[in-house]
């Protein structure tokens, strides 16, 4: 506000000056002060107005044209009320009283006329104007529009309302991890108040397993990007561990540069139970499919069994009838033999995750099926890179190469190629946070996967391979995998010039399995 220049307000802007070489020094003094005064007044943002105690304008500089749209020749020598209200005019009756007293009316918000009946709402500062004699002989008024930021106002009390209100936890921290900020949500998801958290670190939040997350964050944000619907796991104030979705937003200053970040945080606990009860049920309900499709596959070949026994009994004087009858016997135990194993596969191993080396794991998976490969004309090319060992459940694991090699050996009845290779590599997990582990690929020559099985193979019972599979070995080997917090994916082409399957299983080295 410009209330410490009101007395220049005596200035009449529009009288004809006297030339300064017709003055004194201490007139042209004077004169000089005057139009400094004047040159301040006509370059303010603030309209500048003056008047005189019977409410009649004076003066108006060209602030007061851009806010009001009055020019000086259409106001000056008007009421001072053809910028008001009607409704307000008592308002006028009061600020002259007040003047009249020598008082200052200062930042005094109300609402004004513009030339086209736009009502404006400005803050005003009047002052009493005073001559030679300290009488008051007018008024200044000094008005600024205060409408945008009234409605700025508005907008952040409107924003601070939805924050308060919300249900989902908003906290705001600078770019080195201290909250700024706290809401009502997050007090009662966290157990903390404002007082207690606000100027702390975030990782007070974060288990101390999970802290390698905030640094990765922090390079996000600082580098403009948006986190969106992360799940990772945060801390109550009490100890307790929950399951939460975050979306963290870069905040910027008015020119642009990122100095803190908003999170939103929901508590998935509840969500991600149910759906952990949901894949259970349908384990369960897969099991029981699945001892369905068992007893069905068992029983036929008990059936022959069965008979082939009689047979064999009956037969007992003729010992090379028996031997024929014990020999196609023995095919049919092989074949429950196998239903067996598979089935077997289904139950997770027991025993505690131990530190292992895939590549060893590998090497004894090709050194069980090497008699087959080389019966089956399979040429083998592993590269098997000595990776940092993984803790795992070793049987788990064991069972999943041993799959997928047998895969690829069906798939290449006529012979072909083998190649398994594992290496550590580090990629992106889906939150987009960089994690390192060991890439496990096998491939194959083999006849390949038409793309409308592709997507079924992981399926439970879906098989390809007739009366000689299950249709559960991939399904489970995708339970364990996930289960070591690791990932399994197929490529497949059936072209007949380059056909093929190449699978792919990445373990993360750091990751515990559950």
């Amino acid at each position: 506000m410009l209330s410490s220049v009101t007395e220049v307000f005596v200035l009449d802007f529009t009288r004809e000056r006297t030339p300064a070489h017709s003055l004194g020094t201490s007139a042209v003094l004077d004169q000089s002060y005057n139009s400094l005064l004047e040159a301040i007044i006509r370059s303010s943002d603030d309209a500048i107005i003056t008047k005189d105690l019977e409410g009649t304008i004076t003066s108006w500089n060209p602030a007061a044209t851009a806010i009001f749209g009055y020019q000086p020749e259409e106001i000056i020598g008007q009421s001072v009320l053809r910028l008001i209200p009607e409704r307000l005019y008592p308002e006028e009756d009061e600020a002259v009283r007040r003047l009249k007293a020598g008082q200052q009316i200062a930042h005094y918000e109300t609402t004004r006329l513009t030339k086209s009946g736009e009502e404006l709402h400005v803050s005003l500062t009047i002052s009493p104007l005073k001559n030679e004699k300290g009488e008051i002989v007018g008024a200044s008024k000094i008005a600024r529009s205060i409408g945008q930021q009234r409605q700025l106002d508005h907008a952040r009390l409107q924003l601070a309302s939805i924050v308060e209100s919300s249900d989902d936890a908003i906290v705001s921290k600078d770019l080195n991890g201290i909250i700024l900020s706290w809401n009502r949500a997050a007090e009662r998801l966290f157990g903390y108040t404002e007082q207690e958290i606000v100027g702390r670190s975030v990782l007070t939040l974060i288990p101390e397993d999970l802290h390698s997350e905030e640094p990765v964050i922090l390079s996000k944000l600082k580098a403009g990007e948006r986190i969106e619907h992360f799940e990772t796991t945060r801390l109550r104030k009490n100890g307790q561990r929950f399951e939460a979705s975050l979306t963290i937003s870069p905040i910027r200053d008015a020119s642009g540069n990122v100095v803190g970040a908003s999170k939103i945080l929901r508590d998935i606990s509840s969500r991600k139970q149910l759906e952990r009860s949901l894949v259970q049920a349908e384990k369960i309900a897969a099991t029981g499919r699945m001892a369905a499709t068992i007893a069905h596959e068992i029983n036929n070949p008990l059936e022959g069994l069965l008979n082939l026994i009689y047979l064999a009994k009956a037969s007992a004087s003729s010992p090379e009838e028996v031997v024929s009858y014990l020999s196609t016997a023995e095919g049919e135990l092989a074949r429950v033999s196998h239903i067996a194993q598979q089935t077997l596969g289904f139950y997770r191993e027991q025993g505690r995750p131990v530190s292992t080396s895939l590549a060893d794991l590998l090497r004894e998976v090709l050194a069980i099926y090497g008699p087959k490969l080389k019966y089956s004309d399979i040429q083998v090319h592993s590269h098997l890179e000595e990776v940092p060992p993984i803790v795992l459940r070793k049987g788990e694991i064991m069972q999943v190469l041993s799959n997928l090699v047998a895969n690829a050996i069906y798939a290449m009845p006529g012979g072909g190629q083998l190649s398994v290779s594992v290496r550590t590599i580090r990629r992106e997990d889906a939150a987009g946070f960089p994690t390192q582990g060991s890439l496990i690929e096998i491939k194959d020559t083999g006849t390949g996967i038409t793309p409308e099985n592709l997507p079924k193979i992981f399926d439970p019972f879906f098989t390809t391979r007739g009366t000689v599979g299950t249709g559960i070995g991939l399904w489970i080997a995708r339970q364990f995998i996930e289960g070591h917090g690791g990932t399994i994916d197929v490529k497949s082409r059936v072209d007949p010039s380059s056909h093929g399957t190449a699978m792919s299983v990445f373990l993360p080295s750091q990751n515990i399995p559950n």
